[in-house]
């Protein structure tokens, strides 16, 4: 494959290279299919020799055939998502697109990848509903498909942690998915598509040993980690294999990217790992007690080995790479991706496993809820000492600040200067979505409604006030490298793009940001969205993440320091800043004078003996949300008036150079038309003397022609 080829028009160049490779395509659909068929029967074998779960009185057996095809295509789901994650990944990050923007070779062959393992990952989605309906309720032994006529199907799927519905989530995920990708022809539509992807991935964590764990707060989110971490990781190697066999250009870039992404999901997986087993297990004498101990240890073992691959990767394949020679690459990848495959057949095969049986108290109501207990009434010690970690939002505050402290150092081991005042603010914002989220507060949020509204007001209004003045996209515009200009675009113009994309330009709009913020409050809370939310710890993360994603946009449009995708007038940012006023004080006024508690069956499970009166708590809620946009409004107002009176002065300092170095040039456009104005009215004025000069002589010329000689005649 040529460098010349991505000159020609982005959809001729793709197509030409694509058909220029077909051996090549089809030896990594090999490879995929290899590893697909590896999955499904380790986990097929492993289910004969392990007891797959405790049996249930009144509940019958589903059968052998449902024992053996569940896991074997529950490990082909896994591994079809993985690589349709692992495509979408390289199609977006890995592969560098053209100057254009428009995907090369590589990435266009990546997303066309993407989509057919999708299409495989649908159709293992929606097969696994019926087998999933068979094995939970018995119906028909020895044949899956009889669940579909069951009426019990309605009543799995209707439960938000049932592994049937998931699997119905999933599989709509992986058709958008399948559908969009034969479309996709830039790396921001692969992006989106990726996001969906991971998206489709996320409920299998809110299924099976996670939600019924005690700590499944701490087990969906390290389950949330591990499923992401090991498909990037997966998908990512195949999906480089591919591309490396297909030699796009730039292969060495393509070469380092993996290995800082797979080294991150490497890590994301053992810590992720650990934690999970953690929470299930009593003790370490259950590894080696139980059958569920001993898989993990095989697991554990294998990812172990894959490692110790990963590391001689980096030692030896990726400077052969960089030599232009990829088989040792190929040679070790094959090797990995069939380790790879077994790693899925036996995590599949675990997924169906028993874990060991609790061997503590039996938990109470709160503790079964919240997945954690609470020791008493919250005061006000409770708030600031009693932490749990949020493993989601916790660990992306813990990681921004890091980010934004690396950012700083490097401006200032390279001399440049860096604000002080943004570093605090940045930081500031991070402490805030840890107190909302993991002190004692983000604790007691998920118990009392009141709580909640002040979690909600510091995540939605407080915190995205501080991280938009701290100017992250700009310190990374700063402190990232340029990409070389005969090079392939790098992190730093990925950035650049995105922030002035089309995408970027139509989020950041007046008319979608302003309705968006406040239709957020309604749209939640008056709706049964709020009560779905709030029953389980995953949809409690989504709505505080919403709100402060919707918070930061909207105070980046008016009080950003970062570039902006469009620059608005001074007037309208004052505007768009006091238009959710009234609907504010309207949605806390609303509140305050409800007579309907809000998500009551949640409320009424936990049964806080110190919070016997919904309604009374739900009010308090009602009067935070109505007083607690005060203060940030003023401060808002304050940034708002400082930035445009700062604006003033820059734009005069910058009139004022201008006439020192060389003159204004409008304002010496003007002088020039006055000293034209002028000088017309001279020439006029001087026209008009000399003309009224030459009348007066002609008319004493003529007056002396008619008058008499005096002298007397001769």
């Amino acid at each position: 494959m040529s460098e010349a080829q991505p000159t020609v028009t982005g959809g001729t160049a793709v197509r030409a290279g694509v058909v220029g490779a077909r051996r090549d395509r089809w030896s990594v659909a090999a490879v995929a299919v290899a590893c697909g068929l590896i999955a499904a029967c380790v986990a097929a074998v492993v289910t004969v020799f392990v007891p797959s779960r405790n049996i249930v009185t009144g509940i019958p057996d589903a059968g052998t055939l449902t024992e053996l095809v569940l896991p074997a295509l529950k490990a082909l789901f896994d591994l079809s998502g993985a690589l349709t994650v692992g495509w979408l990944l390289a199609a977006a990050v890995l592969v560098p697109p053209q100057r254009s923007g428009v995907f090369d070779v590589g990435g266009y062959r990546a997303v066309r990848a993407a989509s057919l393992s999708a299409w495989v990952w649908a159709a293992a989605s929606f097969a696994l509903v019926p087998v999933t309906v068979s094995d939970l309720v018995g119906a028909e032994a020895d044949n899956p498909a009889a669940a579909l006529n069951s009426r019990l199907v309605l009543t799995v799927l209707a439960f938000p942690d049932s592994a049937a519905r998931g699997f119905l989530i999933s599989g709509v995920a992986a058709l958008v998915v399948g559908v969009f990708a034969r479309v996709v022809l830039r790396p921001g539509g692969a992006v989106c598509l990726l996001v969906v992807a991971v998206g489709g991935l996320l409920p299998l964590a809110l299924s099976g040993h996670a939600s019924a764990s005690g700590n499944h707060d701490v087990a969906v989110d390290t389950m949330i980690f591990h499923l992401v971490g090991i498909s990037v990781w997966i998908g990512g190697l195949v999906a480089f294999l591919g591309v490396a066999r297909q030699r796009v250009p730039h292969l060495g870039v393509v070469g380092r990217r993996y290995s800082v992404v797979a080294l991150v999901a490497f890590a994301a997986v053992a810590v992720s790992g650990v934690g999970n087993a953690w929470v299930r297990l009593n003790g370490v004498s259950d590894l080696w007690v139980y059958p569920y101990g001993r898989l993990l240890l095989i697991k554990a073992a294998l990812l172990t080995g894959l490692g110790v691959i990963g590391y001689l990767h980096r030692r030896r394949t990726l400077p052969a790479i960089g030599r232009g020679s990829n088989r040792p690459l190929i040679r070790l990848a094959c090797v990995e991706v069939a380790v790879m495959a077994a790693t899925v057949g036996v995590a599949a095969a675990l997924a169906r496993t028993a874990p060991p049986p609790p061997d503590g108290p039996v938990p109470s109501n709160v503790a079964e809820t919240l997945g954690f207990d609470l020791d008493g009434p919250p005061t006000l010690w409770r708030l600031l000492v009693d932490w749990r970690f949020d493993y989601l939002l916790g660990t992306a505050a813990v990681v921004a600040a890091g980010l934004y402290l690396v950012g700083v150092f490097r401006l200032r081991r390279r001399g440049d200067r860096w604000p002080p005042g943004r570093t605090v603010a940045w930081l500031l914002g991070c402490l805030l979505i840890l107190v909302a989220t993991s002190s004692g507060l983000g604790r007691y949020a998920q118990s009392q409604f009141s709580l909640h509204m002040v979690a909600h007001m510091i995540l939605g209004m407080c915190a995205p006030i501080l991280l938009v003045l701290g100017g992250p996209v700009t310190l990374a515009l700063r402190a990232l490298p340029a990409a070389p200009r005969t090079g392939p675009p790098g992190l730093r113009e990925a950035i650049a793009a995105g922030v002035h994309g089309r995408f970027a330009r139509v989020i950041t709009h007046p008319l979608v940001v302003l309705p968006l913020f406040i239709g957020s409050f309604y749209a939640v809370y008056f709706t049964g969205l709020f009560g779905l939310m709030m029953s389980s710890h995953f949809g409690h993360m989504v709505m505080g993440a919403h709100f402060l994603v919707v918070g930061y946009l909207y105070y980046w449009v008016i009080i950003g320091v970062d570039p902006a995708p469009r620059r608005l007038p001074p007037m309208v940012k004052l505007g768009m800043l006091l238009a959710p006023l009234p609907f504010h004080a309207f949605f806390g006024l609303a509140l305050m004078n409800s007579h309907e508690v809000l998500a009551e069956d949640y409320y009424r499970v936990l049964a806080l003996p110190w919070a016997p009166d919904l309604i009374s708590d739900q009010r308090l809620g009602g009067g935070i949300a109505w007083g607690a946009t005060e203060l940030p409004m003023i401060i808002v107002l304050l940034a708002l008036l400082t930035q445009w009176s700062r604006s003033d002065e820059r734009e005069a300092r910058r009139a004022d150079r201008r006439a020192d170095t060389g003159g204004d040039p409008e304002l010496d456009a003007y002088n020039a038309m006055l000293a034209g104005l002028a000088g017309r009215d001279d020439r006029a004025a001087s026209a008009g003397s000399a003309a009224e000069a030459r009348s007066a002589a002609a008319t004493a010329e003529r007056a002396g022609a008619a008058r008499p000689d005096p002298s007397p005649p001769g």
